[in-house]
């Protein structure tokens, strides 16, 4: 099986560093290369970047929409439906979506961010799920190291790196050492 590598990251990007959608759009390409299908919010921003590049690989993308329908997604909640194989309609709101998107992948990849994708990134940090934080981003991705740390909850199963590449690989050594520790 393929590994599902979900990226979370900010829809509105001004809180971003330069260079962070193209930084978004190497993971997204990496995702493919290693051997993985890439999983959005099917939002706008980084996790559509990040979708652009796994299509430039040509390789799958699941978005998971917080709407109900094609057309809420797209006419009330104002949402790509491009660079995407297969959407998923949750109609659960940001919320909701958000802990599916976390939940659906063997691994989530912060990219800047925002509030909501703090919210992605804490609820794999409680489910204890490998994660991997593309530092030098900006937004809510430069912070989390300082929000661990001072949360007092342990390390957690994370990876930060400010090179694409290497982020993934070693994300994807994470999975399969978790996966192995889970399978005996």
């Amino acid at each position: 099986m393929k590994y599902t590598i979900a990226v979370s990251g900010a829809a509105e990007t001004k809180c971003c560093k330069p260079g962070a959608l193209e930084l978004a759009k190497q993971v997204g390409r990496e995702i493919i290369k290693q051997g993985g299908v890439l999983v959005t919010g099917a939002t706008s921003g980084i996790p559509y970047w990040a979708a652009i590049g796994a299509k430039e690989e040509a390789g799958t993308v699941i978005g998971i929409s917080p709407a109900a329908s094609e057309k809420a997604h797209v006419k009330s909640y104002k949402l790509p439906t491009d660079y995407h194989d297969l959407i998923i309609y949750t109609g659960f709101d940001y919320a909701g979506r958000n802990l599916l998107l976390a939940r659906s992948a063997d691994a989530i990849i912060t990219v800047c961010g925002r509030m909501g994708t703090l919210n992605e990134f804490t609820i794999a940090f409680e489910d204890k799920k490998p994660i991997g934080v593309l530092i030098g981003t900006g937004g809510t991705a430069d912070m989390i190291k300082d929000i661990v740390e001072k949360s007092h909850r342990g390390k957690g199963k994370i990876i930060y790196n400010s090179d694409p590449k290497t982020l993934v690989a070693k994300l994807l050594k994470l999975i399969d050492k978790e996966k192995e520790k889970n399978n005996k």
